[in-house]
């Protein structure tokens, strides 16, 4: 299975400390160079540097070899959201790990398989690797944008 990450993702799976849930759940997971920068960035939680400084070995960088089309150039997304994008049309991925809302719609446009924290926590919920309703919460604490509503349906789904 080819998986590939944008940096918010892996910024709060490793704030909340479930990133190990990438590999239980897929094996390796491939993110690009500009990826791994934003990780690195002075700006990013010093937790998140220091996990990327020591990445694991699931953990695969890799660039890509082509540039952005013209759509993509003029979507609003950042440097890290573009190359996993490319980078998963690329490798033909089965799935790409992304939070921003406009990064989704264009990886959706292009037909890429799109999921995000939420989607890893409940997938891994599902599989009994996590609490899903103590994993939202600890989401919750940091920056991450979850609704009340949102939040109420996954912690019920999560009680059934």
């Amino acid at each position: 299975m080819i998986v590939i990450a944008d940096t918010s993702p892996i910024n709060y799976l490793v704030r909340i400390e479930q990133i190990d849930l990438l590999p239980e759940l897929f094996g390796q997971v491939f993110i690009p160079p500009s990826v791994r920068d934003e990780l690195m960035d002075a700006g990013a939680p010093e937790p998140v540097r220091r996990w990327i400084a020591d990445s694991p070995a699931w953990l695969r960088v890799h660039a890509p070899t082509q540039s952005a089309d013209a759509a993509l150039l003029t979507a609003a997304l950042d440097a890290g959201e573009h190359d996993a994008i490319i980078l998963a049309q690329e490798l033909a991925a089965d799935q790409i790990i992304i939070d921003d809302m406009d990064a989704r719609r264009e990886a959706e446009r292009r037909h890429l398989t799109v999921t995000g924290t939420v989607g890893i926590l409940r997938a891994a919920a599902a599989l009994g690797l996590v609490d899903l309703k103590n994993a939202l919460i600890r989401l919750r604490r940091t920056n991450f944008h979850l609704s009340q509503k949102l939040f109420d349906e996954l912690t019920a789904e999560a009680n059934q």
